[in-house]
């Protein structure tokens, strides 16, 4: 723990990451943990067996009210906010005037509302944006009193399904509100590790309760977030302030399918006209992956160079394969 940890914030679960012998460090903000005693290696390939536990609490939950709320986002996202039917969930970003990439984020459309879920260092970058474009009649509440579990993995149907025999029939990208185990819960079939599994809303004062419901299944074992990065990096997804910022466009981080297909045509979200001639004309840089033919890891900063030494690019994200 570093000298600054006293001003940290504690996730809901603090006392559960303690007691399993989380290895705690400064992210966002907060005092979160980036393995247990089984190392971020067993947690990946458990999550990909059976069903990993993470605790995504420091991410940013709001919910955007009125009956414009669709309208009133599609002025800041390059997203078809307004074609999201009910129970779906969508993945989009908020853009700059320079077509740069202020936070992506996952919404989900609840009747006349949104739900948002955003990334933990940009929350209040976020809020404040949003808020700024509110009209008569729109609200935006930050779900201070929430915590965000994900419970991935292939048998995450199956252990949720348990407690809530409505999730096993959600198909892929869809939002509903269910009572779990006596609590009132937003539950998603999404996530950020390329497997199947939830995104479970739930309110603080349940959270620990119902964490450790899941962890007395067999298939499940808590994980930290040095798992879920290699996790979402082996899965080829993106990390905000690494792979994805404000001078990066989502043409520029080969994300143009993000960019709704009427969003093309109107160009009104911020950076929407350069976005496009980006998308005509092509760009002078672009994410690619890359497959390292040895033991050697590729570290995050770690420039790239042509066979003639030349620096043609930099590692953005960049770890061991489990």
């Amino acid at each position: 723990m570093n000298s600054s940890s006293s001003y940290l914030k504690l996730s809901p679960l603090d006392n559960l990451h303690r007691q399993a012998g989380g290895k705690m460090v400064a992210f966002a903000g907060y005092n979160m943990p980036i393995h247990y005693d089984l190392g971020i290696i067993k947690e990946h390939l458990h999550t990909r067996d059976k069903v990993g536990l993470f605790d995504v609490s420091h991410m940013g939950q709001f919910i955007l009210k009125g009956n414009r709320s669709s309208e009133l986002l599609e002025t800041l996202v390059c997203g078809d906010i307004q074609a999201l039917k009910d129970g779906k969930v969508l993945y989009s970003m908020i853009t700059n005037d320079d077509g740069g990439i202020i936070d992506d984020f996952m919404v989900s459309k609840l009747k006349d509302q949104l739900f948002l879920v955003v990334n933990a260092s940009r929350k209040h970058i976020d809020y404040e944006i949003i808020k700024a474009a509110l009209t008569e009649g729109n609200e935006l509440v930050f779900e201070t009193d929430r915590a965000l579990l994900a419970l991935q993995g292939p048998y995450a149907n199956e252990v949720l399904g348990k407690f809530c025999p409505d999730a096993i029939s959600m198909p892929y990208m869809t939002h509903t509100e269910k009572v779990l185990h006596g609590v009132s819960c937003r539950i998603s079939r999404s996530g950020y590790t390329g497997e199947d599994g939830f995104e479970i809303s739930i309110p603080v004062d349940s959270a620990e309760r119902i964490s450790r419901l899941f962890l007395n299944e067999n298939n499940v074992i808590l994980c930290g977030l040095g798992a879920r990065d290699t996790l979402r990096l082996e899965a080829g997804f993106c990390l905000y302030g690494s792979d994805l910022d404000e001078n990066i466009t989502p043409i520029e981080a080969k994300l143009a399918w993000v960019i709704g297909k009427t969003r093309w045509k109107d160009k009104t979200f911020p950076g929407g006209e350069k976005l496009f001639n980006q998308y005509i004309g092509g760009v002078a840089k672009i994410r690619v992956g890359l497959l390292v033919t040895d033991r050697t890891i590729a570290r995050a900063g770690t420039q790239i160079t042509d066979t003639a030494g030349y620096i043609i690019g930099q590692v953005t994200s960049g770890t061991f394969g489990p």
